[in-house]
């Protein structure tokens, strides 16, 4: 039984597989194509592309047998190969094909590739429904903000009308979607966080990561910051915008994230200097004592 006030992953996967599944980021040396077309990619994108750094002398496979070997001392059996940094859907499909393939190793039960709304074609669609065949797959979708406005100032590169559609194109195919929303962007309102909710439930989509925002030095984002032309706000006030993006959220929707993790190196500003594991008690705490729960003020669906 789930005693949080909304939705977990973790709970979520124990009911599913009967047992922990233990989530592996990957790098697979894929780029993206927002970075390297000349527009500069999204302004708070550090250049991992993904807030964490591996060996990049080691291949995939070594990247996870690494990982797992360490996993299985602590009694963990069960896997989800992350894709995670930067664009992966951003090569050739028979790249992709060999490369995700190349993660499917004993106990790997879920196939998560993480990717651009604007990079989702027909093609990868069809790839990620032939490898459905053989394990779960997830397809993680950034949307960060509904508002155009909010896009265009963390230079998104891409609409929120391809957003829809990729994520309609997804679920039409039977593809397990999960979106990612950044709580406390400046440009944004408490209002555009309840309305990113009513849409991710509208949707239909599975999943949601919430993201704080944290700024990494050597981007847009930092050197704005430096400028005192960001104001990310107090904790309190993340707190407050999450727990409403939860009271707007569908109750059946999986809460895989609440916060950031900001790297470990680099970091100008995270999480406003506090573990991730108090963000979140202070998320649960506030919810429990005010009675409130995901869900609560969500649109009949």
């Amino acid at each position: 039984m789930n005693h949080k006030p909304y939705k977990d992953l973790k709970t979520h996967l124990r009911l599913k597989y009967g047992e922990y599944v233990h989530r592996v980021p990957l790098d697979a040396g894929f780029s993206c194509p927002h970075k390297v077309n000349g527009i500069g990619g999204c302004i708070y994108c550090d250049p991992s592309g993904s807030g964490f750094s591996v060996d990049s002398s080691l291949s995939l496979r070594e990247q996870l047998f690494q990982r797992i070997s360490l996993l299985r001392k602590k009694g963990i059996g069960k896997f989800m190969a992350y894709f995670q940094a930067n664009s992966n859907t951003y090569a050739p499909t028979e790249r992709l094909r060999t490369v995700y393939r190349e993660a499917l190793i004993e106990d790997v039960v879920i196939l998560d590739i993480s990717t651009r709304p604007d990079l989702v074609s027909e093609e990868v669609l069809d790839l990620l429904e032939e490898f459905s065949e053989e394990v779960d797959v997830i397809l993680e979708l950034g949307l960060q903000s509904i508002n155009p406005n909010t896009l265009k100032a963390i230079n998104r590169g891409h609409t929120l009308a391809q957003f829809v559609d990729s994520s309609l194109r997804a679920r039409k195919r039977g593809i397990e979607v999960v979106t990612h929303v950044i709580a406390n962007l400046p440009w944004d309102t408490e209002e555009d966080v309840c309305e990113a909710a009513r849409l991710i439930s509208v949707l239909g989509i599975e999943g949601v990561k919430i993201h704080s925002l944290y700024i990494v030095e050597g981007t847009e984002l930092a050197r704005m910051y430096k400028k005192g032309k960001v104001d990310v706000g107090t904790a309190e006030q993340f707190v407050e915008r999450v727990i409403l993006f939860l009271e707007h959220l569908n109750e059946n929707v999986i809460i895989h994230r609440l916060v950031s993790d900001p790297p470990i190196e680099g970091t100008l500003f995270g999480n406003w200097g506090m573990s991730k594991i108090k963000l979140l008690n202070m998320i649960e705490r506030k919810m429990i004592i005010e009675g409130r729960y995901q869900g609560i003020k969500a649109l009949a669906i």
